[in-house]
């Protein structure tokens, strides 16, 4: 018989985060992934969402996909910074996407993934509906992907109490402060805890999604992809200059 920690912790009265119970898994007898999911906010970082998303559009011409782009509501949501703080200059400088659903018209999702972005840094009133979609579609899907600060709003929904993960390695010191229950890793370009994929900052969300295809739907695939975008794969999950450049270390949740 085979006996999973969960089962055993229970059994021993060991507390554990609720979200852990739904980590694993199995798709040996399961359909592939083919339902996605982008959540969007103010601020958010481009290439956080469309890095991944290119690797996808490539991707959907070989097999059927489909994608939700997920806001509160169905209005334009820009990169633009939030407040004239995060905005010294005064550029006027941003991009917009429409989102395709809302949160309460949001599809079944095999897959979500969470952009970073200045954005994250607002106040949790802002995000308490994102919060809450976020611990509300975690226990349903098969995997859940943060790029770079997306890993803030993650930790900040709690789903991401007691696992590893990295995030944007110029914004580590922050880490403890949205996460505080979190095993931040320093020195990773991703990291994997059960389903959770978690990138480090903003191009490093390509190699990640595109070490996801590799474990998901096989190597061969996500070789072809990298060509495709003419894209110089870094396939070592370990591969992390900029961890070194910052001179930072693991942050572990204080016992």
């Amino acid at each position: 018989m085979h006996i999973t920690f969960f089962t055993f912790a229970l059994a021993a009265g060991i507390a554990v985060n609720p979200f852990l119970a739904s980590c694993a898994d199995n798709t040996k007898h399961r359909p592939l992934p083919s339902s996605f999911g982008v959540l969007l906010f103010p601020a958010f970082e481009a290439l956080d969402v469309f890095g991944p998303l290119d690797a996808l559009n490539l991707f959907s011409a070989q097999r059927q996909l489909k994608l939700a782009l997920i806001s509160p509501t169905l209005d334009p949501v820009s990169t633009a910074p939030r407040s004239a703080a995060m905005n010294p200059f005064n550029s006027t400088f941003s991009e917009s996407i429409v989102p395709t659903h809302t949160f309460d018209t949001a599809p079944p999702l095999d897959v979500l993934l969470i952009p970073g972005g200045i954005g994250t840094r607002s106040p949790d009133p802002f995000f308490d509906e994102h919060l809450a979609f976020i611990r509300h579609q975690f226990p349903k899907v098969r995997y859940l992907i943060t790029v770079c600060t997306g890993a803030f709003l993650a930790a900040r929904s709690g789903i991401l109490d007691g696992r590893n993960a990295t995030t944007n390695k110029r914004a580590w010191a922050d880490a403890p402060v949205y996460g505080p229950k979190v095993r931040w890793i320093a020195h990773a370009r991703w990291i994997t805890d059960g389903k959770v994929w978690s990138s480090a900052g903003v191009s490093a969300g390509i190699d990640a999604v595109l070490a996801w295809i590799a474990e998901v739907y096989g190597l061969d695939v996500a070789e072809e992809l990298a060509l495709s975008m003419e894209y110089e794969r870094h396939a070592d999950p370990s591969w992390d200059p900029f961890a070194e450049y910052y001179n930072i270390t693991d942050h572990f949740p204080s016992s």
